[in-house]
Order: C-alpha cells, then sequence, then structure tokens
C-alpha cells in the first residue's frame, strides 16, 4: 500500500507563486518516475512536469519557465515549484509516482487525490 500525501494548494493572485509538495510512504521498493498533472474544469488532464529518479525532468509548454520541479529521494517528496502564475494554471494538480513494490515485481502508478490551485485577483 502507497500514500501520496500533498500540500501546498490554495488561492493566489495572478503573478503570485506556490510550492505544492507530495510525499510518497508505504510499501515501496524504489520510486521511478514522479509527476505532477492538472485538470481544470471542463478539461483534460494533462501532464504539468515530470522528474526521473536520476534528475531528468520534462514539462509542458505551457509552464516551461515559469514552474520548476525537483524531488528529495531521501524523503521520497516531489515539489513543484510555480511562479509567474496565471488564471490559465487554476485546476487540481495531482502528484503521481511509478513505483516498485518489491525487487523485480511490476512497475505501477498511482497518483494522489489531487490539490486546489486557484489563481485569481
Amino acid at each position: 500500500q502507497v500514500q501520496l500525501v500533498e500540500s501546498g494548494g490554495g488561492l493566489v493572485q495572478p503573478g503570485g507563486s506556490l510550492r505544492l509538495s507530495c510525499a510518497a510512504s508505504g510499501s515501496i521498493f524504489r520510486i521511478y518516475d514522479m509527476g505532477w498533472y492538472r485538470q481544470a474544469p471542463g478539461k483534460e488532464r494533462e501532464l504539468v512536469a515530470v522528474i526521473t529518479n536520476d534528475g531528468g525532468t520534462n514539462y509542458a509548454d505551457s509552464v516551461k519557465g515559469r514552474f520548476t520541479i525537483s524531488r528529495d529521494n531521501a524523503k521520497n517528496t516531489v515539489y513543484l515549484q510555480m511562479n509567474s502564475l496565471k488564471p490559465e494554471d487554476t485546476a487540481v494538480y495531482y502528484c503521481n509516482v511509478k513505483y516498485r513494490f518489491s525487487l523485480g515485481s511490476r512497475l505501477r502508478d498511482y497518483r494522489a487525490q489531487g490539490t486546489q490551485v486557484t489563481v485569481s485577483s
């Protein structure tokens, strides 16, 4: 069983910043990719950013230069620093991890419940 605890969402004015955190715990042998997705009302879920276990990153074009993903492997935690926020960044943000339960087990995907980010004046 894996648990993901998100924090850091909320209401912020346009141009402001927020930092999301997501800590993984439970029956985990190793975590591989950690990422953030988001879903705005009436829209499909989209990938925001992903970071591999050796630090490689990939971002959606819409957030490049404004958002930074990072991770602390010792704490099994992934972060999303969001700067220069825009109203169109308003969405529920979901943390997602790919992990193995034990050595040799299949790669699994797990997503958190989501945290609301609202950008509005």
